[in-house]
């Protein structure tokens, strides 16, 4: 059976993409996500950890980066509502680490950790999510991948490897917009899994074979193909746009799939996302 490559949402190590970082990557070789900034810095030896009072500089250092991002704040405000623990948890952890080392980050970073985090918690659950949310997760998907087509093609390659690059940042500076909405859909889904738990079984070999002679369909030859379904290297390797379209083809052949076919990939897609 495929490996089937999935682009991992993210805002991946972006979490997908910066956040996101994507949402659709390899089974067999899922990301190694960099160290939370929600985790807890250690001080050195015999240095004392940061004051109450350093921490809550931090913090309103944090709160005033964010709001100066105000296309995050629909994101940040519907986390707080629906999962109030882990918005507490993650802005009291990332000022603590902060105050500990620091550092500054941009709200674009900070979007991407606080989607990663919530992933890493609870995303397992957006996988029981009813249709209308599961489809709608892919939908945002297919957006990102045609918005970062749109701006470089290299890029775009590399959200559908999972690769990190400095330029998903900039990238998501200039579509915050559209970060932000893949966020909220991850939370709603999220949201309708831990309500509906609907189960799927995960994909058949059947299903991946259909996914193949689909792509075919569409014009894929079988180094794109064994590049998006089996993360296989082409050599010589595949262009930038060829391959940026491919990624494209692929996101909208999966969603004319048959509707079982194409939400047991869907959920087993999201399942990959959570547990990486």
């Amino acid at each position: 059976m495929h490996i089937l490559q999935l682009v991992l949402l993210g805002l991946a190590t972006l979490a997908g993409i910066v956040a996101s970082a994507a949402l659709l990557q390899q089974a067999t070789r899922p990301e190694t996500p960099s160290a939370s900034l929600s985790a807890t810095a250690t001080p050195r030896r015999g240095e004392p950890g940061p004051s109450s009072h350093e921490i809550a500089a931090a913090r309103r250092l944090l709160d005033e980066g964010l709001t100066a991002a105000p296309e995050y704040a629909a994101f940040f405000d519907r986390l707080k509502s629906t999962f109030p623990h882990e918005y507490e948890s993650f802005l009291g952890g990332i000022s603590k680490r902060l105050a500990t080392t620091g550092e500054t980050r941009s709200a674009d970073f900070l979007m991407a950790e606080a989607v990663r985090s919530l992933r890493l918690s609870r995303g397992i659950l957006a996988a029981k999510a009813g249709n209308p949310a599961l489809e709608h997760i892919f939908e945002l998907q297919s957006s990102m991948l045609r918005a970062l087509a749109a701006k470089d093609p290299h890029l775009c390659v590399d959200f559908l490897n999972g690769d990190e690059s400095s330029g998903f940042f900039e990238f998501s500076a200039q579509n915050r917009g559209l970060v932000a909405a893949m966020g909220i859909a991850g939370i709603d889904a999220i949201q309708d899994g831990e309500v509906k738990k609907v189960e799927r079984p995960p994909p058949a070999g059947t299903d991946f074979d259909a996914l193949e002679k689909a792509l075919r369909a569409r014009g894929l030859d079988t180094p794109e193909i064994e590049a998006l379904l089996d993360g296989k290297a082409s050599d010589p390797p595949i262009a930038d746009a060829k391959m940026c379209r491919a990624g494209q083809i692929y996101l909208e052949t999966l969603a004319a799939m048959p509707e079982p076919t194409r939400l047991r990939i869907y959920g087993f897609a999201v399942e990959l996302m959570a547990r990486s």
